[in-house]
């Protein structure tokens, strides 16, 4: 939280001693990968990451701040037995999970960057700002899918569990470059510190096995627990860490049409 204010307070006190100014509009579009952190991914194994890509639309307020807004898609994974750790593997679960993801924030050029320009065409940039997404965690159960949110696999009542939609901070960074005038490629990595535990649907204990079948039937317990030895999923032990939320990540290569012009100084003006 507080890395994310001191990143927003640096955006605006670099953008006002900007006395030349480039404006103008962007959009375009990427395509990467995408990986997730949480539970079923704890020690961040990038051995099965998933398709990512998005729409971006950008304003240069000048030659150093931007502020950008993008529409993401990403898919999500993570898989016990994957893990290196004992207790993970043995605990046997796995998930996977779309994600439509909206993402405003602005953009902090560490170099002057000007479209066209044959010194300025090149710049690494931070980024900080907000998300809001959508997910859906899923998994097989004898060939089946199933909608985890659906199940109340630890223990939700029904009508109580996650809801689809969450939010989170986004910090990362990139570097931009001129193709020519009009277009520019942008490398991204930026990554989305989520406000909940649920993305992969796992956060705290075991259920009581009657209770959850009594609201959720069968299926819901053999989903909740699918340990390998016995009574590692009796009711109150651990099944995630909720201290820890959960994250994803975008890495991507992206290319940027420009629509802009270049704005006097003051000091030029005729008064």
């Amino acid at each position: 939280m507080k890395l994310s204010f001191y990143i927003c307070v640096v955006f605006i006190v670099s953008g006002s001693y900007v006395l030349s100014a480039q404006k103008g509009y962007e959009v375009g579009g990427w395509l990467g990968t995408s990986v997730y952190h949480g539970d079923l991914n704890p020690e961040i194994n990038f051995a099965s990451p998933g398709f990512a890509g998005g729409l971006i639309g950008r304003y240069n307020f000048n030659s150093r701040v931007c502020f950008k807004t993008s529409v993401n898609y990403g898919f999500v994974k993570g898989n016990d037995q994957n893990s290196k750790n004992n207790f993970n593997r043995n605990r046997n679960l796995s998930f996977q999970s779309h994600i439509i993801d909206l993402s405003p924030v602005i953009e902090f050029n560490f170099m002057d960057y000007v479209h066209g320009s044959r010194t300025k065409y090149f710049t690494p940039y931070l980024l900080g700002g907000a998300n809001l997404f959508y997910f859906n965690p899923t998994t097989k159960l004898d060939g089946e899918r199933y909608a985890l949110r659906d199940f109340g696999t630890e223990g939700q009542q029904v009508g109580k569990s996650y809801g689809p939609f969450h939010a989170g901070l986004i910090l990362g960074v990139g570097f931009k470059w001129d193709i020519n005038y009009d277009f520019s490629i942008n490398i991204e990595w930026s990554t989305r510190l989520l406000f909940t535990d649920y993305l992969d649907d796992v956060s705290t204990v075991y259920p009581d096995k009657e209770a959850l079948r009594a609201r959720h039937g069968d299926i819901a317990v053999a989903l909740s627990d699918r340990s390998l030895v016995e009574g590692l999923g009796d009711a109150n032990r651990q099944r995630g860490d909720s201290k820890t939320k959960d994250s994803y990540s975008f890495l991507g290569i992206g290319i940027v049409k420009y629509f802009g012009w270049i704005e006097c100084p003051e000091i030029s003006k005729i008064k």
